[in-house]
């Protein structure tokens, strides 16, 4: 297994995880994400790739098969009134294939993930997690992550 960027020859099983995310979501907020339907178009998805700001690391076998990826994206607030100018790299989406779990895949895109921070000269590494996916929060935690703030709600 290795990490390499992904690219547009991805975009179907990209798709397929994508699938697998929205169906947690789906199963754990069912108020919020609707199910069986796509996150991005194909277009959508090859804009994304094509975007330096939103690199997306893909983890593929030894057949170069993609089998779990981690949606990032560049953040910086500039010349902002309060925050400072931090460069940080936001992963806005990691999967791995359900199939693949339990094999260090994930830990392998997040290690990737702070590699490629470190890199582009980021400050920090963040994400945000449904607190109905505990699996996630689980895997979060013992990668060293803690809360940097929380969204809270009441439905009416």
């Amino acid at each position: 297994m290795k990490v390499r960027m992904a690219s547009d020859k991805d975009i179907e099983r990209i798709h397929s995880l994508l699938s697998q995310v929205a169906m947690v979501h789906h199963k754990g907020r069912p108020d919020l994400f609707k199910y069986g339907e796509r996150k991005y178009t194909d277009e959508e998805l090859k804009e994304i790739l094509h975007d330096e700001n939103r690199p997306i690391l893909a983890a593929v076998d030894d057949k170069d098969c993609l089998q779990g990826y981690a949606f990032c994206m560049f953040q910086q607030y500039k010349n902002h009134n309060i925050m400072t100018d931090i460069k940080t790299l936001y992963i806005d989406d990691l999967c791995v294939d359900e199939k693949m779990r339990g094999k260090h895949i994930g830990t392998m895109l997040y290690q990737a993930a702070l590699d490629f921070a470190r890199e582009h000269g980021c400050y920090n590494v963040t994400l945000n997690v449904w607190s109905c996916n505990e699996s996630a929060m689980r895997f979060y935690r013992s990668c060293g992550l803690k809360e940097q703030k929380v969204g809270m709600e009441v439905i009416l």
